[in-house]
């Protein structure tokens, strides 16, 4: 039997993008370090956040240049996120856990590699790197009700000079405020 010269060109093209698809789907798995969320969060009752870390959320510094950032997804906000922004210092290494106590919601930052679901009564850890000074976006990606179109936030990456500063004097308003 003989295969006529255009169709094996054509059986030739085909393996060719096959073999082109797996390389790039395992240079993004392997080389970009895309990866899955572990199973290493802790999990609550969803409903009830007190005495767990998402009791007070927020930013907190637990090393040179590393910090911990605890949000909870709510419908239809990000607490912190959308009310007030989350500030964190360029040049460091960011690691955001995030819940949910009602219903699951989705928590992607716009332009890097953090984007997952975020299940009432688990915690879901990313870590990120911070490199330079802008902001990004936080948006719901999962469907959670009549006002998704709206649950948004922002996340500003300022200087380290400029953070320490507003650091200092948030530090210093407190001290004032306990002390009157």
């Amino acid at each position: 039997m003989e295969i006529h010269r255009f169709e094996r060109l054509w059986l030739g093209l085909s393996i060719v993008l096959v073999l082109a698809l797996i390389g790039t789907v395992t240079y993004g798995a392997v080389a970009e370090g895309i990866e899955m969320v572990g199973g290493d969060g802790d999990t609550f009752e969803s409903a009830d956040l007190d005495g767990t870390e998402f009791e007070e959320p927020g930013v907190r510094q637990v090393g040179e240049d590393e910090y911990e950032v605890y949000v909870v997804a709510r419908q239809f906000f990000f607490d912190p996120g959308t009310s007030e922004p989350i500030r964190v210092p360029a040049d460091s290494t960011v690691t955001f856990h995030v819940t949910s106590p009602d219903v699951v919601h989705g928590f992607e930052i716009a332009n890097t590699n953090v984007n997952t679901m975020v299940i009432p009564g688990q915690e879901a850890v990313m870590e990120v790197e911070f490199d330079e000074p802008r902001q990004y976006g936080i948006v719901c990606h999962e469907y959670c009700g009549s006002g998704h179109h709206s649950m948004e936030g922002t996340i500003q990456v300022v200087p380290q000079s400029q953070y320490n500063v507003t650091a200092a004097t948030v530090n210093a308003d407190a001290a004032q405020e306990g002390g009157s």
